[in-house]
């Protein structure tokens, strides 16, 4: 071997076996050989399984103390959300007690008020439970089919709610099924009061996004955005106080002399299933008296009994 030289391979007394590039070779042609058949044909998977089986008993255990960590971080934060919920829960039922209280006391004023000056009791509208089938084809109207007609004693007029507030009003009624005009659609009209001022006004449909508004409201009117308006009940048709819808903006446009006033329904009616018929509250009321006769009715009455002593 010549001095200054550096050879790569070792002398033939210490060669043993194939060279490294055919070990590579090999070895490399045997690994993707194995993945191509395990991919194919899973020569492998009882050999995985095996293994999986054997090795299934350290993995549990060597993965006992992170569970122990998890389950530890899991009780106490599950122990913490269980005290605010529980907290939360007994701040709500004792605001709860109180609105009852007021109500009750306020029921029990009502009722004395309405003895006092000897008025009939309130008029209580009886529900009927549907369900919402399906919208309305048309999609520039706001319309529902339920699945109660005239069948089941719904009849036109009758107002639809839900828990959150009015939701619309029948409108056609067929035999099983009747179709309810929401709030929002265009054609849609319901007269309500503004429980912070006892102002009474009409809410109209059509304002766009599912917004109603107050039509022909004085630029001076007192009314703010928040405030939150139910039903009057002086329709005969919607029981009062029922919600109806909230301000959402109030535009006041001093040139025209009126204000914009944009309102959200309390009821949305996204996801809404289910729906209560309410009967209409006219229907319930004792019948008009009939009207008094005409001034020229009268007088023809009046002059068939001169007519007779004439002629006597």
């Amino acid at each position: 071997m010549p001095l200054g030289t550096l050879e790569r391979t070792p002398p033939p007394f210490f060669r043993q076996g194939p060279s490294a590039a055919t070990r590579l070779a090999f070895f490399a042609a045997l690994a993707l050989f194995l993945m191509v058949a395990d991919a194919r044909f899973t020569v492998v998977a009882p050999l995985r399984q095996v293994l999986a089986a054997v090795l299934y008993p350290l993995q549990s255990v060597a993965g006992w103390p992170l569970q122990w960590a998890r389950g530890a971080t899991g009780y106490f934060e599950g122990l913490a959300s269980a005290q605010e919920a529980a907290r939360a829960a007994r701040e709500a039922l004792a605001r709860q007690r109180q609105a009852a209280q007021r109500a009750e006391q306020l029921e029990r004023d009502n009722a004395g008020l309405r003895g006092l000056l000897d008025l009939r009791p309130r008029v209580a509208a009886r529900p009927l439970a549907a369900e919402v089938l399906y919208e309305a084809a048309d999609p520039y109207s706001h319309k529902w089919v339920i699945n109660r007609g005239r069948g089941d004693g719904v009849v036109p007029g009758s107002p639809v709610i839900n828990p959150e507030g009015v939701l619309g009003q029948v409108t056609r009624v067929y035999g099983q099924v009747s179709e309810v005009t929401l709030l929002s659609d265009k054609d849609a009209a319901i007269p309500v009061m503004n429980t912070r001022t006892g102002q009474r006004a009409a809410a109209f449909g059509g304002a766009g996004g599912g917004l109603m508004e107050l039509r022909f409201t004085s630029a001076a009117a007192d009314v703010r955005a928040g405030d939150q308006l139910v039903t009057s009940g002086l329709d005969g048709v919607y029981p009062a106080g029922v919600p109806v819808a909230a301000v959402e903006a109030v535009d006041r446009r001093a040139e025209t002399g009126f204000a914009r006033v944009t309102l959200r329904p309390s009821a949305a009616p996204a996801g809404v299933r289910f729906v209560l018929v309410l009967e209409p509250v006219g229907a319930q009321l004792p019948p008009r008296p009939p009207p008094p006769p005409a001034p020229a009715a009268r007088e023809r009455g009046s002059a068939k009994p001169a007519a007779k002593k004439a002629s006597s």
